[in-house]
């Protein structure tokens, strides 16, 4: 392999990313100012904590806490509540998870663990929301809920409330303190410090028990919101030197996955004791729930190397990946990933339970599996000699994948092999689409071939060439294929050679471990469950490859639900012309579609979420999928701060309900870091959301990788359509569509002739730009 220097000697490619490395350092600062960057972080936590401020006095509207839901009062026990045929769990983050799990035991996440619950007693499982812990508890107390499935700490005083079921973990309560805080290294060092708590948290009684076991030591207590996220109380933390806050271990930990802005300190206290919690008298229920927790619960292994015989006697199979596009991420609250969904299968046929081990970006898989970390490994994997000699075994192969070429459509297509002629591939270091390249360049064809560095990912490069900074790449035809569907500007070329295995790694020593996932995956291929997967991660998704216009034709209906959109639009305050947008955007207007991860009818909605939705699936009736579709479009834009300008406001709506909340929040704060804005969603937030498809962000991302091209295309696809659609069909308009380029032009001219100064002139200009839609050119990415 070239050095890094002599693979990079391409000026356009060394231009592309002398620009992209000189904006990342003006945005990080240069190494050895580390003073410098502390007080850049202090100022932007500064503004962070005047947000925060605000946000303590300005109540959380009631809808944006509890979904509205048809809910019922019933304190029997387990035989009443089979009565009823549902049973009601009720946590802080309803059916949906808090972040993405990068190193635990995934099928243990309580929204798994409960439904299976659920299954088990046959009883439909439904999904509750509560702001805190002590509201959870007072709504299984009064009868409002049946089962608190949350971390809860099990106490004398809740004791006096509930019955707690086995421990489901060990909890410590640490110190925990931001990059520049102080000493937090034992109690004892605390002093002049401000500790950070949430009213109503087991912390904030911690809190207190310090100040008076400490007089001296001048602590104080700030409260912050309750409804505070986790990214932004740590943001809080370090907005000022003084400040410490007081966590659970394992809370610290999931934060110190992706944040390197938190240090976690000493102990306080004894180790406490989590677990699930229902009502008092609820006894037949709570020995089914002690017996299936004991059943279920296994503890995460210490390294390891043994065989078959060893993962059985544990329980756990572990599986190393990566956090990405194709094998582990994090989509709508849903776990997904080819290679996830196939190791699910095959721990499930052998009644073990999944722990997934997310490897970092920059590591090797095979070193992580030789460590014991893991009991087999892969992420869309290659198999290739080069491979075997590191010291591990492939499976069988369980997909085969061609290699192809990806370019700019403003340049010619690549459509045979002798098209590379004058061209110039940019391909991922440490790649196998390396040595294809240089096996064409062999053979006479002159063709340059750039190496990117080790820090560039495939979505990079792609973003790269859509941007015209690249010439073209090799990919995975699959990955190829889904890029151009979501970015206009890409096009597909000539396929390269036949297609290569790819399959997951083991110890050579673990023969026993390989002949069983030898025999899954040979009869897991043939069945229809594996077309669907692999339909749903390596096929281009319709709705962004149709080519069938939407019928738009004035004095027509927009679709056959208009009346229905309308009722419901009114209900809840949108337009109802963007939701028909969006309707056809998600389903062609078709009341049956089923989307390949599950999404039912018009709105596309999953399961759960119609189901928090107050709405049991299936929900294919049109006027249920849209009344229930709309309700969530409400409960979605309500959790973002009423200050937000209501078109920025609708687009992080349609964003988050594409792509999940989390990975709007992850894009905002990425955002802010570039020095874009982060509540303007056009040229700012969606610009951080492509990127979070790349390593470098999506590695420090609450909610890890997002393939944000299809979000941004998402929504700009539906602001297309809602355009016309007001254009041509009348009604009341609650949000402006897109103003179109000369309209904006007009205004300012017009602005210009009436007299005003030039700087004058220019501020209106800019105004006029904040306030309005900008225009969307569906065919620039």
């Amino acid at each position: 392999m070239p050095s890094r220097c002599s693979a990079l000697s391409s000026s356009s490619l060394v231009a592309a990313l002398v620009v992209i490395s000189a904006v990342f350092l003006l945005l990080v600062t240069s190494c050895g100012k580390e003073e410098g960057r502390a007080e850049k972080t202090e100022r932007a936590a500064e503004q962070t904590v005047e947000t925060e401020d605000r946000l303590e006095k300005v109540p959380l509207p009631e809808k944006a806490e509890q979904p509205p839901i048809d809910n019922y009062i019933e304190t029997g026990d387990l035989k009443a509540i089979k009565k009823r045929g549902t049973i009601r769990f009720v946590n802080l983050t309803g059916a949906s998870e808090d972040m993405l799990p990068r190193a635990h035991i995934v099928t243990l996440r309580h929204f798994d663990l409960a439904n299976k619950l659920a299954e088990k007693l046959k009883l439909e499982p439904v999904w509750l929301r509560a702001r805190t812990p002590p509201e959870a508890i007072e709504m299984v107390r009064t009868g409002r809920a049946d089962i608190v499935a949350y971390d809860l700490t099990d106490t004398e005083a809740r004791r006096e409330l509930i019955d707690f079921t086995i421990p489901i973990m060990d909890a410590q309560q640490i110190l925990v303190t931001g990059r520049n805080g102080p000493d937090i290294s034992s109690v004892q060092k605390l002093r002049d410090v401000e500790l950070v708590v949430q009213p109503g948290s087991i912390f904030e009684d911690t809190a207190k028990r310090l100040i008076a076991e400490n007089p001296d030591a001048n602590l104080t207590i700030r409260e912050v919101s309750d409804y505070i996220d986790k990214d932004k109380f740590l943001d809080l933390l370090n907005a000022r030197k003084n400040r410490v806050a007081i966590l659970y271990n394992y809370i610290a930990e999931d934060m110190r996955s992706y944040r390197d802005d938190i240090r976690m300190g000493g102990d306080v206290g004894e180790k406490e004791i989590v677990a699930w919690g229902m009502r008092k008298g609820s006894r037949n229920l709570l020995v089914r729930v002690d017996n299936f927790l004991t059943r279920n619960l296994v503890s995460e292994q210490e390294a390891r190397t043994g065989d078959w015989k060893q993962i059985k006697k544990s329980g756990l199979i572990r599986l190393l990946t990566y956090n990405g596009p194709t094998s582990y991420f994090l989509w709508k609250g849903v776990l997904m990933g080819f290679d996830y969904d196939l190791a699910k299968a095959f721990a499930d046929k052998h009644k073990l339970q999944l722990q997934v081990v997310v490897v970092p970006y920059n590591e090797n898989l095979v070193d992580w599996l030789k460590a014991g970390r893991g009991d087999f490994a892969g992420a869309s994997t290659t198999i290739t000699e080069a491979r075997e000699k590191e010291g591990v075994k492939f499976t069988v192969s369980y997909m085969e994948t061609p290699e192809q070429v990806v370019s700019n459509k403003d340049k010619p297509p690549i459509a045979k092999v002798q098209d590379l002629a004058g061209r110039t591939l940019t391909l991922r270091a440490f790649s196998p689409f390396i040595d294809t390249a240089r096996t064409i360049r062999d053979s006479g064809i002159d063709v340059d071939i750039q190496v990117a560095p080790p820090g560039i990912s495939q979505s990079e490069i792609f973003n790269m060439i859509s941007d015209g900074l690249l010439d073209a790449s090799v990919a995975d035809s699959d990955a190829v294929k889904i890029e151009a569907s979501l970015q206009p500007n890409l096009i597909t070329g000539t396929l390269l050679g036949d297609p290569k295995p790819q399959g997951w790694m083991v110890l050579p020593e673990n023969r026993e471990l390989l002949k069983r996932l030898n025999n899954f995956l040979k009869k897991y291929r043939k069945t229809k469950q594996y077309e669907k997967q692999f339909a749903a991660y390596f096929e281009p998704n319709r709705r962004f490859t149709q080519r069938v216009k939407a019928r738009i034709i004035p004095g027509q209906d927009l679709s056959p639900f208009d009346s229905l959109v309308k009722n419901f639009s009114i209900d809840y305050d949108f337009d109802w012309r963007l939701v028909v947008a969006q309707m056809w955007q998600e389903s062609n207007f078709n009341p049956n579609a089923v989307s390949p991860v599950g999404a039912q009818g018009l709105m596309q909605l999953m399961p759960a979420t119609a189901e928090e939705m107050g709405f049991p699936p299936p929900v294919f009736e049109p006027d249920r999928n849209i009344n229930a579709g709309v309700k969530y479009l409400d409960w979605v834009r309500s959790r973002f701060s009423p200050k937000l300008s209501a078109v920025n406001r609708l687009w992080f709506t349609l964003a988050s309900y594409n792509a999940g909340y989390g990975h709007l929040l992850d894009a905002q704060r990425l955002a802010e870091e570039l020095g874009l804005d982060p509540n303007v969603w056009f040229g700012n937030v969606e610009v951080a959301m492509l990127k979070l498809s790349e390593p470098q962000y999506f590695s420090k991302a609450r909610y890890g990788y997002v393939r944000g091209a299809e979000p941004v295309q998402y929504v700009r696809n539906i602001s297309n359509l809602y355009r016309a659609y007001a254009a041509v069909a009348s009604g009341e308009i609650s949000v402006r569509p897109p103003l179109r380029k000369n309209a904006r032009e007009d205004i300012a001219e017009s602005r210009g002739r009436s007299g005003g100064s030039a700087a004058k002139e220019k501020k209106n200009q800019i105004k006029e730009k904040k306030n309005q839609i900008p225009l969307i050119d569906s065919r620039k990415r």
